[in-house]
């Protein structure tokens, strides 16, 4: 899950949990309250009243109704036996029963030989319909203790509550998924442009701010793809183009000897002095040998070497490069440490025997007779480092700021394309060319080699 996409859930969860806590707890303080006030409890008080005040009045009535038939107040019905037949075959003296249309009469029967006394009273309250509403009252408040309310009440709350949270929830996750996942894009496709795939682009989608972003991100990595092919091919023109000056600059060099050489010839027609002609000789063979070496140069500077990495015991491609030197500089000290063991390097072996020949031969030369160069090796750690320092005079600062940059301004034994080569070889077999602080007072190069794991 990405960051956009959590901090979205994240704010939406502090945003409703205070509010939804706070209103469960109101809603169940208030349903607490309202069940508190609830007449339930009255409800069922008022009705055992209301039932015992009925017993009591029935019996009243029915005390008064039997003394007035003993004292003979009250002219009593003569009922044959067959109309009272569950009295009658029941074989009590005596019955009482409520009458009338809502039981709002007391009868009272007094059993006689061969028929039933009826004694007649009335209650003045309907005793029917206080039954049946006692009843109902009854029937509510034993179906209302059967259920816990309270309880039914906070669970119903809680589970609708936490259903539409959850819902919400849910909704925003798909919600911030939708959202996070072009921001997702975008940064993606930036990240790419940092790391320089200028190709990287984004699917545009959408008309809001994200959707405006991808398009402008789009745009950019355009421009900017576009505008690193032009500068690539206008400093492409650009090196070319000095190097081809410096070039016929050279060329001109040598040339121009030449020429003055064999003007003095013609000029001295066709008797020439054997020395001179022999001098002449020499120096338009050096000059020519000069402009091989510069046009050899030029080309194996431009020419794409094949890279064929191997395994390079670093150690003894020092010792062997060292060696072989050592004969053309008889005068110079060459001093070398090499890392324990048998460190292994992968890199092209020529290329690097190339670049150790380069580097110890001006090192050689700087440090002039007398002086003295230090080959070293080091592991540091998936990398493999080779030093050479010399007690030559050094580098100025300006000659640092521009050491790697190709050049064709040969001399005599100095280093023209050696150092653009060099660093392009070490470069192709994955490492670098670096310069550092010299140890013996004068330059100093590092070879950052990858070594073998």
């Amino acid at each position: 899950m990405n960051r956009l996409r959590t901090r979205l859930i994240l704010v939406f969860v502090l945003a409703t949990v205070l509010p939804l806590g706070l209103t469960l707890w109101t809603s169940l303080a208030l349903l607490e309250r309202s069940l508190k006030l609830a007449p339930l409890a009255e409800l069922d008080k008022v009705s055992e009243s209301l039932q015992k005040t009925g017993r009591e009045l029935f019996k009243e009535s029915e005390e008064l109704l039997k003394r007035d038939a003993a004292e003979g107040t009250i002219e009593p019905k003569h009922l044959p036996p067959a109309e009272v037949p569950s009295f009658w075959e029941s074989g009590k003296t005596e019955w009482f029963e409520r009458a009338g249309t809502h039981g709002d009469r007391l009868d009272y029967y007094v059993r006689g030989e061969n028929e039933v006394l009826v004694y007649s009273r009335p209650m003045g309250v309907a005793m029917d319909d206080v039954a049946k509403q006692l009843a109902g009252a009854r029937d509510t408040f034993d179906r209302s203790a059967a259920y816990d309310l309270r309880r039914g009440f906070n669970t119903t709350l809680l589970l609708v509550a936490a259903a539409l949270w959850l819902a919400a929830l849910t909704a925003l996750i798909f919600l911030a998924a939708h959202i996070s996942r072009p921001v997702r894009l975008l940064t993606q496709g930036l990240g790419r442009v940092a790391a320089g795939d200028l190709g990287a682009r984004v699917t545009p989608g959408g008309s809001d701010e994200i959707g405006e972003a991808v398009t402008a991100f789009n745009h950019m990595a355009d421009q900017l793809q576009h505008a690193r092919e032009h500068l690539i091919q206008v400093t492409r023109l650009a090196s070319w183009q000095a190097l081809a000056r410096k070039m016929a600059h050279e060329v001109k060099n040598s040339l121009t000897p030449i020429r003055l050489t064999m003007e003095e010839i013609i000029s001295r027609g066709p008797h020439q002095d054997g020395a001179f002609l022999e001098q002449a000789s020499q120096i338009v063979a050096d000059e020519v040998q000069t402009l091989e070496k510069r046009v050899r140069a030029f080309s194996q500077f431009a020419a794409e070497p094949p890279v064929e990495p191997r395994e390079i015991d670093v150690n003894a491609m020092v010792e062997e490069r060292v060696s072989f030197l050592k004969s053309s500089h008889p005068d110079v000290v060459y001093n070398v440490t090499l890392a324990p063991g048998k460190p292994l390097a992968v890199a092209d072996p020529d290329l690097i025997k190339g670049v150790l020949t380069n580097l110890l031969e001006n090192a050689a030369e700087a440090a002039r007779p007398g002086g003295v160069v230090l080959a070293r090796t080091a592991l540091a750690g998936s990398k493999l480092n080779i030093e050479v320092h010399d007690s030559g005079p050094g580098l100025s600062s300006q000659a640092r700021s521009s050491l790697f940059e190709p050049t064709i301004s040969f001399k005599k034994g100095g280093m023209g394309l050696g150092l653009s080569i060099a660093r392009r070889s070490a470069l192709l077999c994955g490492g670098d060319l670096q310069t550092l602080d010299g140890e013996l007072g004068g330059a100093a190069f590092r070879v950052v080699l990858v070594g073998k794991g």
